[in-house]
């Protein structure tokens, strides 16, 4: 029926989830799959958690949609924790409803705090597929059929702050980036390399983006990738898991952003709607330093589990918290297919890369299962 009545867009994978527990999708047929994909980073908390229900459940029976225009205490209270938790200069947030939303907003208003319009980006980065996003965006399969795009957009090599340097112009209003790219393999920089970008932009009078959609709210262990290397941000962008698995976009910007925005200039209907606040406080609450200790803990140990398979079809593993990457050396989407009969479900990545997002609850014991699964599968190909 959602073959036949949904736009043909994505690819189907062929199972009907019907409910969720815990760590688990499970299928019409009641059998359960271990899920270290989580919708591709959404579900942090796993499905059906008792305490972001209720909190959920409760802001629902209350209000759960109301247009900006008016005060609530969830959209407030949610604006000013999240301002609170990210730090780095940030002092006010915009709300959509999805990480290319969050894009979108970071791209207008960088244009609007600079009244330029040419932005620099990283090769093999994703930022979304809505029409500015798009064009922050490689690929030529999700460019090629919209081109010419949006503004003037230059590439240059990801780690690579000379070729950032000598890209920078007088139209130059903003480099946009990723801690860890995700989408594009899960590629980690050299460690100080968004410092280094930072100070490049600021010695040259350009904004930087910093987009956290994947990498954030606690998916590498740190509430926020790069808050490791200290930044002082202009514009953070957040989404995935930040809301208790509701649709959520966040656009957070520095006092100096926030006084060239005029009222009206972007809106969203329901974005900040008061349920998505409530999600995004159960988040907050959520991610403790026990969690983000847990985060960090397992996913050392699901590396080294991974470290400890013998195969010639794996080449490189990368990864950092719980947001790791297998690249393989051939029939990664064979290896996914049949990691899925075995119920493990995990996404691609790039190329050759097998990607696991999994849920912050996920224990040992799951780490267990999936690694045993996962070498299970290596073997077979082998033979």
């Amino acid at each position: 029926m959602q073959r036949k009545y949904l736009v043909d867009t994505y690819r189907n994978r062929g199972l009907t989830f019907v409910a969720g527990e815990g760590a688990f999708l499970i299928d019409s047929s009641g059998d359960k799959y271990l899920d270290l994909m989580t919708n591709y980073g959404v579900n942090i908390y796993g499905y059906n958690p008792a305490t972001i229900n209720e909190r959920l459940i409760d802001q629902l029976t209350k209000l759960s949609v109301l247009h900006a225009s008016f005060n609530n205490d969830s959209r407030a209270q949610a604006a000013m924790s999240l301002v609170k938790r990210c730090g780095g200069g940030l002092s006010r947030v915009y709300f959509s409803n999805s990480g290319s939303e969050a894009i979108e907003a970071a791209l207008k208003f960088a244009i609007l705090a600079t009244g330029r319009k040419k932005f620099l980006v990283c090769r093999n980065g994703y930022h979304g597929k809505t029409l500015g996003a798009l064009s922050a965006t490689s690929g030529e399969t999700y460019r090629e059929p919209f081109e010419p795009l949006l503004w003037a957009f230059q590439a240059v090599d990801y780690n690579d702050t000379r070729q950032l340097e000598a890209a920078i112009d007088e139209n130059t209003a903003a480099f946009l980036v990723e801690p860890i790219q995700g989408e594009g393999g899960i590629i980690i920089p050299e460690k100080g390399y968004l410092k280094r970008a930072q100070e490049v932009c600021v010695s040259r009078n350009v904004l930087m983006v910093v987009d956290e959609i994947q990498t954030g709210n606690g998916r590498t262990g740190h509430f926020t990738a790069s808050e490791i290397e200290g930044l002082t941000f202009d514009i953070l962008c957040l989404g995935k898991g930040l809301a208790g698995g509701l649709p959520v976009g966040a656009t957070l910007v520095s006092s100096a952003i926030s006084k060239n925005i005029p009222k009206g200039v972007h809106t969203s209907t329901f974005g900040g709607n008061p349920l998505a606040g409530a999600g995004v406080l159960a988040t907050l609450d959520f991610l403790n330093e026990d969690m983000l200790h847990h985060v960090q803990s397992t996913g050392q140990y699901f590396t080294s589990q991974l470290h400890s398979i013998k195969s010639d079809v794996i080449s490189e593993l990368r990864g950092r918290g719980l947001m790791i990457g297998l690249e393989v050396k051939r029939k990664r989407d064979k290896i996914l297919q049949d990691l899925q009969k075995e119920r493990i479900l995990a996404a691609p990545a790039g190329q050759n890369v097998i990607r696991f997002l999994p849920p912050y609850i996920i224990s040992r014991e799951h780490v267990d299962r999936a690694t045993e699964k996962f070498e299970k599968v290596l073997r077979a190909l082998e033979e």
